[in-house]
C-alpha cells in the first residue's frame, strides 16, 4: 500500500500513546496521529506508510471534537497552521490541563503494567500540578528555551517532528522574563543555536552558539546553587523545589541511615543530594556522582554546608563497579544500609547501572524519571533482582507537552 503518503483519511481516535501522539485504526491498521486526543473523529494526512505494523498521520481538521479540547495555547502550533509548519514543543497545548494530566496518568500506568510488570493497582498514580500552572493554563513556566537558526541565522523552534526551523512571534510556555529577552526578530549568521534562559536570580540572558560559559545562581527555598549557564537545571520554574520536596517525602525514614554510603547518582550540581542532607541533617553521608566535570565542581561548592556530602566526577556504572570492588566488609555493610537516589537521563539508567546498584543491595532506591517507558524498563530490571515498587508519585513538570516526571521508591520486601 505504499502510496498513501500525503493522502487524507478519516480516523476515530481511541487511545493515547507514549510520545504525545494518539492511536487510531484504519482498516485494522494502527495509525499514530498527532494534534488530536482520544474520543475525537478527525481528518488526518498520512505522513508515513512504509511500516507494515503502523502508519503515522497529522490531524488537519476535527470532525467531532472531544469535550477536553480547547483552543491551542500557542497559535504557532494550532490546527490552522499546516502540519509541516506547526511549532514543536507544545504537543498537548490543545487539551484541557486536567485532562492532559489524566492522559499522562494513563501513559504511566500502561508503561508500568506492560513493560514494568506491575499490577494495575500498584501502577496507578495521580499526576500532580505544580504551583501556579492551573491559574495560567500551563503557560509561563519554561526558564530555558533553545532557539534553532535557519540558513540565514534567524531563530525559532523546530517544527513538530522535524528539524525545520519555524518562525514564531511568541513563546507562551516561557516565563515573562525569558519572553522579554528572546531575540525572535534578530539574526545570528554562522551560529547553530541560541539558548535563552531566565534563572531565578540575575536576570535573563542569551547563550549564543558555543560562547564561553559563565556561572549563574539558582535559588531553591533558602538554598543557592551555582551552575554553568549552559549546564543542566530543571526547566520549570517550580521544578527544583517540587522535586526536592518529592524526593524528601519518598525516602522512607525507617530505612534511612545517615551513616550509610548513601548515593545521589547522575547528581548534576547537587540538587537532590542537598535535598537529602536537608531532610536528614548536615552530618548525613552522601556522595553525588556525575560525569560532567564542570557540574561536579559546582556540586562540591553547592554541598559545602553538609559535612558528610561529597561530589565526584565519574560515569555512574564504572564508578559504582570500582567502588564495590574496593569495598571491605564494613563498607559493604554501609552499601546495604544505603539510600540510593538517581535521576538518570531520558534513556533511563539501563541494564548495567541497575545491575551495579542491585549488587550493592541498598535498603531503598528513589528513582526520579522523566520518561515513563524508560522507568518501566528499569523497574522490570530491578524486579528481576528482588526490588519491588513500594511507592509512586508523578508531577506535571512539563504542562502542554507530553512529558511527565515520575518518582518511584523501590525496596527489597
Amino acid at each position: 500500500m505504499g502510496d498513501m503518503q500525503g493522502r487524507e483519511v478519516e480516523l476515530d481516535v481511541t487511545g493515547i500513546a507514549h510520545g504525545g501522539i494518539s492511536v487510531a485504526r484504519l482498516d485494522g491498521r494502527v495509525v499514530f496521529v498527532s494534534d488530536t486526543l482520544p474520543g475525537e473523529r478527525v481528518v488526518a494526512r498520512i505522513t508515513e506508510d512504509r511500516k507494515k505494523s503502523f502508519w503515522r498521520a497529522d490531524t488537519v481538521r476535527v470532525l467531532e471534537a472531544s469535550e477536553h479540547r480547547r483552543p491551542h495555547v500557542w497559535g504557532a502550533a494550532a490546527l490552522e497552521v499546516d502540519p509541516v509548519d506547526r511549532a514543536g514543543g507544545a504537543e498537548f497545548g490543545h487539551i484541557d490541563l486536567a485532562h492532559q494530566r489524566e492522559l499522562k496518568r494513563q501513559v504511566i500506568r500502561d508503561a508500568l503494567t506492560r513493560t514494568g510488570g506491575l499490577d494495575a493497582e500498584r501502577s496507578d498514580v495521580v499526576v500532580e500540578p505544580l504551583p501556579g500552572d492551573d491559574e495560567h493554563g500551563g503557560t509561563g513556566w519554561r526558564t530555558r528555551v533553545r532557539l534553532h537558526l535557519d540558513a540565514e541565522g534567524r531563530p525559532g523552534p523546530y517544527a513538530a517532528r522535524s528539524h525545520t526551523v519555524v518562525h514564531v512571534d511568541d513563546l507562551p510556555l516561557a516565563t515573562p522574563e525569558l519572553v522579554e529577552a528572546a531575540p525572535l526578530g534578530d539574526a545570528f549568521p554562522g551560529e547553530a543555536h541560541v539558548d535563552v534562559l531566565s534563572p531565578s536570580t540575575g536576570g535573563a540572558r542569551l547563550i549564543i552558539g558555543d560562547q564561553a560559559r559563565s556561572t549563574i545562581t539558582e535559588v531553591v527555598g533558602d538554598r543557592e546553587f551555582q551552575l554553568d549557564d549552559g549546564g543542566f537545571w530543571q526547566v520549570h520554574r517550580e521544578a527544583a523545589s517540587t522535586l526536592t520536596a518529592s524526593v524528601q517525602r519518598m525516602i522512607r525514614a525507617d530505612l534511612f541511615d545517615p551513616k550509610a554510603a548513601n548515593l545521589d547518582l547522575y547528581g548534576g550540581v547537587g540538587l537532590l543530594a542537598a535535598a537529602v542532607g536537608d531532610a536528614f541533617g548536615a552530618g548525613t553521608r552522601i556522595t553525588s556522582v556525575e560525569s560532567d566535570e564542570r557540574a561536579t565542581e559546582h556540586a562540591s561548592e553547592n554541598l559545602a554546608d553538609w559535612l558528610g556530602a561529597s561530589a565526584v566526577t565519574g560515569r555512574v556504572e564504572r564508578w559504582i563497579r570500582e567502588t564495590a570492588a574496593q569495598a571491605g566488609s564494613l563498607e559493604r555493610a554501609r552499601h546495604r544500609a544505603a539510600t540510593v537516589v538517581l535521576d538518570p537521563p531520558r534513556s533511563g539508567a539501563g541494564r548495567d547501572v541497575v545491575a551495579e546498584i542491585a549488587e550493592l543491595a541498598p535498603a531503598q532506591v528513589v528513582y526520579v524519571a522523566c520518561d515513563p517507558v524508560a522507568l518501566a524498563r528499569d523497574i522490570a530490571l530491578f524486579r528481576d533482582r528482588g526490588y519491588e515498587v513500594d511507592a509512586l508519585t508523578a508531577h506535571d513538570l512539563f504542562p502542554n507537552t507530553h512529558h511527565v516526571e515520575t518518582v518511584a521508591r523501590l525496596i527489597r520486601p
